[in-house]
């Protein structure tokens, strides 16, 4: 036997409305104990605004520190260039000086023999003028023989040529000490200038490694804050998302619980109705209560009808009159009803037999 369908619909509908109202009797914890679950879900929804937020700050900042030690390489390899250009002109301008403190010496050695010389010649002269000058008319008049004439002719010849030797090597030796005192000079002060100069690029550029360091330890650090606060950020959101979790799975337990404890109360209602003979029904009332809800109705999308909810194949065969059951008086449908309880073997016939409980 066949139930109408949309009457068992209304009665499992009723019994999902008890258990959802029966929620906050059953488990008063569910919405009134901590925040909402709209409120959580709310507060979850502006953490992980936030941490999209401090995702792109972190973003911006990593980019600017990349930047940065873009730079400070750049600035580091120029630093190592001009320190090693340094290194060179301290070594130049010692090798230089090593050089000018050389040529000092031999300066003071050639102005030693300048001094000599100027003093042999200083010599000679005095004493050609206090002897008189020893001409060739002297020498042949004092000279012993042709030979001795020789001797005296040769010597005043190599004294005059030594004479003349040695002024042209005083001024040559002069000349030369003079120059390389000069040239030295030039070269010191100009290797002075490059090394004061590479001094201070150096220290420019050092100042600047240190500015552009510093600017990158303070973007390290907002990077380290910003880090921090998304690590907090998605802590609570985790915790946010625990508690939602929790809180859904407390509500669905309590639905559960709610629709099993109306299902059970509603089969206890049933159960305790009084029985079908001394309440005007040849069947359970709680059967006739799932079927038809006491009501004569008429024909449904399967055919079942009256207060019973028999087919007409049904009625027919178990000898009612007219077409359909919903047609025939109460006391018609109660005489073919309760032919086909048959005592109660006949149970199946109904489905609501089952969903109420009585086979």
């Amino acid at each position: 036997m066949s139930s109408h369908w949309c009457t068992r619909r209304r009665v499992t509908a009723t019994i999902a409305v008890v258990g959802l109202l029966a929620l906050p009797i059953l488990f008063p914890g569910v919405s009134d104990a901590g925040p909402s679950l709209g409120t959580l879900n709310q507060q979850l929804s502006q953490q992980h605004a936030h941490q999209q937020q401090l995702r792109s700050r972190l973003s911006g900042l990593s980019g600017l520190i990349s930047s940065l030690s873009s730079q400070i390489s750049v600035v580091e390899s120029r630093e190592a260039a001009v320190s090693a250009e340094l290194a060179r002109d301290r070594s130049a301008l010692a090798a230089t000086q090593t050089e000018l403190l050389r040529q000092r010496r031999l300066v003071a050695v050639l102005r030693a023999r300048l001094a000599r010389a100027r003093m042999l010649l200083s010599h000679q002269l005095v004493s050609n003028y206090e002897s008189g000058s020893p001409g060739l008319l002297g020498a042949v008049l004092e000279s012993n023989g042709f030979t001795d004439l020789l001797d005296r002719i040769t010597f005043l010849g190599d004294a005059e040529r030594q004479q003349q030797s040695t002024i042209t090597v005083t001024r040559t030796l002069k000349a030369r000490a003079d120059a390389a005192v000069k040239r030295l000079s030039t070269l010191e002060a100009r290797q002075r200038a490059i090394t004061r100069a590479a001094t201070i690029q150096e220290r420019a550029l050092a100042g600047m490694n240190l500015l552009l360091h510093q600017k990158q330890a303070s973007l390290r650090q907002a990077q380290a804050i910003q880090q921090a606060a998304l690590s907090a950020s998605q802590s609570r959101a985790s915790q946010l998302q625990g508690e939602i979790s929790k809180i859904e799975a407390q509500q669905a337990a309590a639905r559960r619980a709610a629709q099993q404890q109306a299902r059970q109360s509603a089969v206890g209602t049933l159960s305790s109705s009084p029985s079908f003979e001394s309440s005007g029904w040849v069947i359970p009332y709680p059967i006739v209560l799932c079927e038809s809800g006491g009501q004569n109705l008429p024909p449904n999308s399967a055919g079942a009808s009256g207060y019973y909810q028999i087919l007409p194949s049904t009625w027919k065969l178990f000898g009612g009159s007219g077409p359909a059951a919903y047609l025939a008086s109460k006391a018609e449908q109660d005489a073919v009803a309760s032919r086909i309880w048959a005592g109660g073997s006949g149970a199946g016939n109904w489905v609501c037999a089952g969903i109420v409980g009585i086979h």
